[in-house]
């Protein structure tokens, strides 16, 4: 089985465990318009076009090491099609803080960890298995964890 079956079956588990906690969240539905970075999309909903922040990860910034390609992963990943946002919250920025679903089940949010395009974002993380699934990442060198002690975006920015 392919590394990226391996990742897809398991974002379907983790969406089918995790999402069950998220009924009682509101809910945008519609197709992905624009992905601009790793973690941050634009979802067509009722014609009105929502800026959507995948919620408990941070991807790293465009100028940063692996930024274009962790921008790339989600785009492959979802660029175009129709997702389901579950979210409680919006931030300080007007975005809503989701967690974004493909119509075949693969929660993006986890996918982009398991794929090592993003890391859990330790300081606002509330879901409990995006920490395994960044250990596995690392353990096996996927993505921005094949480099030399990536920097977390969050130091990053704080470095500029």
């Amino acid at each position: 089985m392919s590394n990226r079956n391996q990742i897809f079956q398991s974002g379907v588990m983790v969406f089918a465990v995790f999402f069950s906690g998220y009924l009682s969240a509101a809910k945008i539905q519609g197709k992905v318009v624009r992905v601009l970075d790793g973690d941050t999309i634009e979802v067509l909903n009722k014609k009105i076009p929502v800026r959507v922040r995948l919620i408990n990860i941070d991807a790293p910034e465009k100028k940063q090491p692996y930024g274009r390609w962790s921008t790339s992963q989600l785009k492959e990943l979802i660029a175009g099609q129709r997702v389901t946002v579950a979210y409680t919250q919006k931030d300080r920025y007007g975005r809503v803080l989701g967690r974004v679903v493909t119509t075949n089940g693969v929660e993006a949010n986890s996918y982009m960890v398991q794929s090592g395009a993003a890391w859990v974002y330790d300081q606002y993380n509330a879901d409990p298995s995006l920490p395994a699934l960044q250990r596995e990442a690392i353990e096996q060198k996927r993505g921005l964890w094949a480099g030399n002690q990536p920097v977390p975006p969050w130091e990053w920015r704080h470095s500029k």
